[in-house]
C-alpha cells in the first residue's frame, strides 16, 4: 500500500522523503486512474494485479485462477482459518499470523473440518499454513471480500454476498461449536495459543475462460502492505525509505537510458498508473516547472 488514510500513515507521511520516487514520476506520464472507495470487497492492488494479469475484476476468482486453467470449470476459494476477537460492538478478524499455525497444526485441523465441509459438498486441500484451497458448487457466484481488507476490521460489514452465503454462514456457525470444545483446540488453549474459532472465505468463484498471456509478469512488493496490514507504520516508512534506494531507483536507471516501464500505485481507495513515454520540449519545459511529486499523488490513492 502505498499511502492510505489511517492517521498513523498520514504522521510517516509527513516526514517521509522518496528522492528516487519524485524523480522517477517526474519522467512519467498517468495512463490510468482507477477510483474506488475503501468499502469495496476487492481493494485497489488486487484490482490492479487482476488487470495487469488478464484476470477479471473487481471480483475476481483468484483460487480458480491459480489453478491455471478454465478448463474443468469448477468453483474454488481460499479458506483462511482464523481467530474472532469478539468486543462489545464489534467482531474483529485478527491478523492470521497471530495463530502461529505451523503446518502439522494447520494440516491436523484440515483433516477435523473436511468431513464436515464435505457435506456441502466441500473439498479441502492444505497450501500453506494460514490458507487452504476449497473446492465447491458453492463458490460459484459467491462474492467475498479480501482478506487483506478484513484483518483489524469488523468482520459484520464485510460477510460474503449473494445466494450462496446462507449455506456458508450455517457451516461457520457449525465449524464454531465443532471447534469451542474439541481436544485439538483445548491443546492450543493449554499451551496459550490464540483458538482458532472462525474461517474466512476469499477468493471465490469460477474461471470463465483462461488468463490472456503476459508479456512481462508484474512485480509487487510485499513490504509495504504488510507492515500497513500490521498498523506498523515505522516498519511501513522504512519499507518505503528500502524500496525507494533500491527497486525505484533502479527503475529511475532504466526509465533514464530510454526504457519502457509501468509503476501502478495503490492505496486504499484508488490506484494511479504511470508509464515512461516520449516528452516533447514542450512538455519537458512544463514537467521542469510542475513536477509529479509522491506527496501530490499519495492524496489521491
Amino acid at each position: 500500500m502505498a499511502a492510505g488514510t489511517a492517521p498513523g500513515c498520514r504522521q510517516a507521511l509527513q516526514g517521509l522523503q522518496l528522492p528516487q520516487l519524485d524523480r522517477l514520476l517526474a519522467r512519467l506520464a498517468r495512463i490510468s486512474t482507477d477510483t474506488g472507495l475503501d468499502t469495496d470487497y476487492a481493494p485497489p492492488h488486487e484490482r490492479a494485479l487482476a488487470r495487469a494479469l488478464g484476470l477479471p475484476e473487481p471480483v475476481t476468482p483468484w483460487a480458480a485462477a491459480a489453478q491455471g486453467t478454465a478448463e474443468q470449470g469448477h468453483a474454488w476459494a481460499y479458506l483462511t482459518p482464523c481467530h474472532w476477537q469478539v468486543g462489545a460492538d464489534h467482531v474483529t478478524l485478527l491478523h492470521p499470523a497471530q495463530l502461529q499455525l505451523d503446518g502439522d497444526a494447520s494440516r491436523a485441523l484440515l483433516d477435523i473440518l473436511a468431513p464436515w465441509f464435505a457435506q456441502d459438498g466441500i473439498t479441502l486441500q492444505y497450501e500453506q499454513p494460514t490458507r487452504w484451497v476449497a473446492q465447491g458448487e458453492v463458490f460459484d457466484g459467491l462474492v467475498c471480500a479480501s482478506l487483506d481488507r478484513v484483518i483489524g476490521r469488523d468482520v459484520r460489514v464485510w460477510m460474503p454476498r449473494g445466494p450462496q452465503a446462507t449455506p456458508l454462514q450455517r457451516l461457520h456457525s457449525e465449524v464454531q461449536m465443532l471447534l469451542y470444545t474439541h481436544p485439538w483446540s483445548e491443546a492450543r488453549a493449554a499451551a496459550g495459543a490464540l483458538a482458532v474459532n472462525a474461517f474466512w472465505v476469499h477468493g471465490a468463484g469460477r474461471l470463465a475462460h483462461d488468463p490472456a498471456p503476459t508479456t512481462l509478469a508484474p512485480t509487487m512488493p510485499t513490504a509495504l502492505f504488510d507492515a500497513a496490514l500490521q498498523q506498523d507504520w515505522t516498519s511501513w516508512a522504512a519499507a518505503w525509505r528500502q524500496l525507494d534506494a533500491g527497486p525505484v531507483a533502479e527503475l529511475l536507471q532504466h526509465v533514464a537510458a530510454g526504457g519502457a516501464a509501468q509503476l501502478t500505485l495503490c492505496g486504499e481507495r484508488s490506484a494511479i498508473g504511470f508509464a515512461a513515454a516520449h516528452r516533447s520540449l514542450g512538455q519537458k519545459i512544463v514537467n521542469l516547472f510542475h513536477r509529479q511529486r509522491f506527496a501530490d499523488v499519495c492524496e489521491q490513492l
